[in-house]
């Protein structure tokens, strides 16, 4: 489609495949119209990238699960997802694509991309070092640049025979409160003067599926002890209803993360994005995870790391305490969260790590740092046709 000037608008396709991805996504969509007004994002996202005024070719919903069993059964949507964006890429000629994260649907899509000779970015790799790191020669050779979001992945890159630029971290600028904790818990029917869990058991269905029973579980555990204990559980958005069965003494929050988490005293999360949101909002956190035993049996064959939780990855040490697989039980919640609420030595050194680890994330303006790589990647192609 020509500009004004005649010459043809920047075209730029986007793959990513959860609510993360979508929430990047967007706003990376948005840097990329505040830089070049008249850029055409389109692709697979959600409710975020069409926001910022991308045309949605799919949307991702129904596509992110884990676990092997799984990801079979999303399959044949995946597959259709798949030929509908090579499609559209072939009609739009896009000047560059960016993928975000989602490594099944999205290094298969790259490969095709790559052969319809368009340039690729891939922006918030996964952390194919901690479990799949032969993967990371297969990234070299699809992606024209690689762009991260922690501090200690170049160095990895580097040793692996690659370059990957470090532009910070997104949700720097994005994990932003739309509401103080006073009015926000009130409009709840909560006490702000009472202490405040929050509960984040992830963003996939089955995720959900496997961990908010368990969180729900502990709560009346935690209750015994601290019996002014109140608790919000942060729904992503677009899962089904169905998953959050109503409990007369847990609120649910619809896609207000940032406003429990700013709003709350301590966070009980699913190991994820969820992490560093929390660290970002300093606060003290419980880290949890299950996963089916068979992904979980095979799976960990692959893992090179003593920690999963990105905050303690991020740390260099394990700076918050995390519950996997058997380890995570209704008691064993209640403990570590009893620990961080009523030791306030536990507490003070929690608060410090989460704080170093914010610290270490850089600056805001990580969107706008892609967008600047992106753009220059796909005026890149259009000086060479």
């Amino acid at each position: 489609m020509p500009g004004r000037d005649g010459v043809k608008n920047t075209t730029i396709l986007v793959s990513c495949g959860e609510a993360s991805g979508d929430l990047y996504a967007g706003a990376l969509a948005a840097s990329l119209r505040g830089l070049e007004p008249g850029v055409r994002v389109l692709g697979l996202g959600g409710d975020r990238l069409a926001a910022a005024g991308a045309e949605l070719v799919g949307d991702y919903r129904g596509l992110a699960v884990t676990g092997l069993a799984e990801a079979v059964r999303v399959l044949p949507r995946s597959l259709a997802m798949y030929r509908r964006l090579v499609q559209a890429a072939r009609v739009a000629r896009p000047d560059v694509a960016v993928v975000i994260d989602f490594p099944d649907f999205n290094f298969r899509l790259a490969g095709a991309l790559r052969r319809l000779g368009v340039p690729l970015v891939y922006y918030i790799p996964p952390q194919l070092w901690a479990w799949r790191s032969g993967r990371m020669r297969r990234l070299r050779a699809i992606a024209d640049r690689i762009l991260v979001i922690f501090p200690f992945e170049p160095e990895i890159y580097r040793k692996a025979g690659t370059a990957a630029t470090f532009v910070g971290h997104p949700l720097l600028e994005l994990a932003r409160p739309t509401e103080g904790r006073e009015s926000f818990l009130r409009g709840l029917g909560l006490d702000p003067a009472a202490p405040v869990v929050a509960l984040l058991p992830g963003s996939r269905p089955n995720e959900v599926g496997a961990i908010l029973p368990t969180l729900v579980q502990a709560t009346p555990l935690i209750s015994a002890a601290e019996p002014r204990a109140q608790y919000v559980v942060a729904r992503a958005p677009g899962l089904p209803s169905s998953l959050f069965p109503r409990h007369p003494r847990i609120a649910v929050v619809e896609g207000r993360a940032d406003d429990v988490l700013s709003s709350c005293d301590l966070v009980i999360t699913a190991s994820g994005t969820a992490t560093v949101q929390a660290a970002i909002h300093e606060r003290p956190m419980v880290v949890v995870y299950r996963l089916s035993p068979l992904t979980y049996a095979l799976g960990r064959r692959f893992v090179h790391l003593d920690t999963f939780a990105m905050v303690n990855l991020v740390a260099g040490e394990k700076v918050v305490p995390e519950l996997i697989q058997e380890a995570f039980t209704p008691e064993a919640v209640a403990a570590e969260a009893l620990r961080l609420m009523q030791d306030g030595e536990a507490r003070r050194r929690a608060l410090r790590a989460v704080r170093a680890v914010r610290e270490k994330l850089g600056g805001p303006g990580a969107s706008r740092r892609a967008a600047e790589a992106v753009l220059e990647v796909a005026h890149l192609r259009s000086r060479e046709r």
